[in-house]
């Protein structure tokens, strides 16, 4: 509901018109509030529903912590910067305000995310009592806004989110969209902590069969000749792309390349760098099935002149 801001006593007894204390608020009364918990392996949401405003909500994303977000069904609060605030409930009296420090309003329907350290110190706050609380301005007139959620039958969704949240995988797809597999030793072999990776990797493209196509690029330092190290270079993808295969990945799915020395990360100047150097490069991608299909005469493997995604990979 819509209404003027009330004080600790007008809350209590639910009334929706006393003295104005903060111009414009928006709050669900106290027997209306309801928590809900939705989400799946990829993102799981706790949300309250705010009368007449929309909603606010933690998010938290597969590989990452919670973020905390409103979502307005109008355009009420201005862009700028909003104070949010871990607010002592109306019915305890003697606790003061945390205040969280500011956070980007910009236009939109989500106008309002907050960082995943003002999120944990909400959720703390909720489970001690406390509202997550925005103050900002309207979008016309400069008139004070306030959004409120309330602790009321929060500790019951709390712990059904965390079983929301223990069951989400360990990485998103942005986190393993773009990865690196090294070969610190000079070889062609994979590594314990290559194979870990790739495990990694395998685990959430089972979960995600969007995920349909996979570029394995081959990298190695300037050690040897260049016949020799496009070679490595070469096998080093295979090594990756023979692992992949035999771990159930479609063999239709994965183009590999390769390209020697021609792309380093870093100079070739040190042991430590030309260890970087020696890498197979994955790039996953999501396209739709009927842009994907080859032409029959189209080679399996074939390096390509391009330049490589990698040096925007992640180690």
């Amino acid at each position: 509901m819509r209404q003027l801001s009330m004080t600790p006593l007008c809350l209590l007894i639910g009334l929706s018109t006393c003295l104005p204390a903060w111009g414009i608020s928006f709050q669900t009364r106290l027997e209306n509030v309801e928590w809900t918990v939705e989400g799946d392996k990829f993102e799981c949401r706790l949300s309250q529903p705010v009368t007449d405003f929309g909603v606010g909500e933690f998010v938290r994303k597969a590989g990452e912590q919670a973020t905390f977000r409103l979502q307005t069904q109008g355009r009420w609060l201005s862009p700028g910067s909003a104070t949010l605030l871990a607010a002592a409930a109306p019915w305890q009296p003697g606790r003061s305000d945390i205040n969280l420090g500011r956070v980007g309003v910009s236009d939109g329907n989500i106008p309002f995310n907050s960082s995943q350290a003002q999120a944990g110190r909400l959720l703390a706050g909720l489970l001690d009592g406390r509202s997550p609380l925005v103050q900002h301005l309207a979008i016309q007139g400069g008139e004070r806004v306030e959004v409120r959620l309330l602790p009321v039958k929060f500790k019951k969704a709390y712990t059904d989110y965390l079983a929301c949240t223990a069951k989400l995988l360990p990485v998103n797809f942005n986190q393993v969209r773009q990865s690196r597999i090294g070969f610190p030793n000079g070889g062609v072999d994979l590594d314990p902590m290559a194979e870990a990776k790739l495990q990694i990797l395998l685990d959430f493209l089972k979960s995600d069969p969007a995920v349909n196509r996979i570029l394995l690029e081959g990298h190695s330092d300037n050690s040897g000749s260049r016949l020799t190290n496009r070679d490595l270079s070469r096998r080093r993808a295979m090594a990756v792309m023979s692992y992949l295969e035999a771990h159930g990945v479609p063999a239709e799915q994965i183009t590999m390349r390769f390209h020697g020395e021609r792309y380093p990360i870093v100079p070739n100047n040190s042991p430590a760098n030309r260890a970087k150097n020696r890498r197979v490069s994955i790039t996953l991608d999501k396209v739709p099935e009927q842009a994907v299909e080859k032409s029959p005469d189209e080679p399996a493997l074939a390096p390509k002149a391009t330049a490589p995604a990698d040096p925007a990979a992640t180690s």
